[in-house]
């Protein structure tokens, strides 16, 4: 059987070189940990809070290389220092930075959607445009976007949000037909709730009976196989697939449906 957590041949490199944004807490850590766990990885971990990102580096062996990635300066320093440590390649890009705002569009301030469509959205975009170029020089790479099932079929109370997780579906999809014979693979992990503290930073908590939040652990599992094997497109848990289908072939059903139960 194949070992997917040392997927060397992929990348041309013997220790390939992975760039975590979002890696100070949250789904980020969890990958940080998920790498550092099966070897054989540099790690370059990237977040905004300089303290929690250097005891995530200190516990997975990663460097710590604080920005915030809602500055096109910071995103461009990022990139300059990733591959500065990288000895010049950044051979795979996990974009796991992302934040939430939950409640009305009507009540939602004008800065607060500026700030989702520019960290969820527009940095992931620009970042991808500054390392892209290189994996595709080198013929091989990984870009792997933590989308979310709010992106596949929209979200009471979180318009802006799945907003911007529908346009990392778009941008991966279109992205994988340009890239298609670079041997350089687009992936999008999307996750259902997450125990995380993502839910409390957005300043509302988690209210529903299902689904269930999953443990940060299982996303980050998911995003290790993407690395390893290149699939395209990844549900977690994977049964929230279903409704993505129903809602791609039936929409007219699947809203009656989310409008009664959801």
């Amino acid at each position: 059987m194949r070992d997917r957590s040392r997927p060397r041949a992929a990348f041309g490199a013997e220790r390939p070189v992975a760039l975590i944004t979002g890696a100070s807490s949250g789904i980020g850590a969890a990958v940080a940990e998920r790498l550092a766990a099966d070897g054989g990885w540099r790690l370059l971990l990237n977040g905004r809070d300089p303290e929690r990102l250097s005891e995530v580096a200190r516990r997975t062996g990663g460097i710590a290389l604080p920005a915030d990635l809602a500055d096109p300066g910071g995103r461009e320093k990022l990139v300059r220092q990733a591959e500065e440590q990288g000895e010049g390649r950044v051979d795979a890009l996990v974009a796991g930075a992302g934040i939430g705002w939950a409640g009305p569009f009507t009540a939602m301030p004008a800065e607060t959607v500026d700030r989702l469509l520019t960290v969820n959205l527009a940095a992931v975009v620009h970042l991808v445009r500054l390392l892209l170029p290189g994996m595709v020089e080198r013929r091989a790479g990984r870009i792997v976007l933590i989308g979310s099932m709010a992106g596949s079929v929209g979200v009471r109370g979180e318009a802006v949000y799945a907003a911007t997780k529908g346009g990392l579906m778009a941008f991966a999809d279109s992205l994988r037909y340009e890239v298609a014979d670079s041997r350089v693979a687009v992936s999008i992990v999307l996750p259902g709730a997450v125990d995380t503290p993502f839910f409390t930073r957005r300043g509302a908590p988690y209210h529903r009976d299902r689904p269930r939040p999953v443990p940060a652990g299982q996303v980050a599992a998911a995003v290790r196989d993407a690395l390893a094997t290149g699939r395209a497109q990844a549900f977690v848990p994977s049964w929230l697939g279903m409704p993505a289908r129903v809602h791609g072939v039936a929409p007219g059903v699947f809203r009656t449906l989310a409008k009664r139960f959801g």
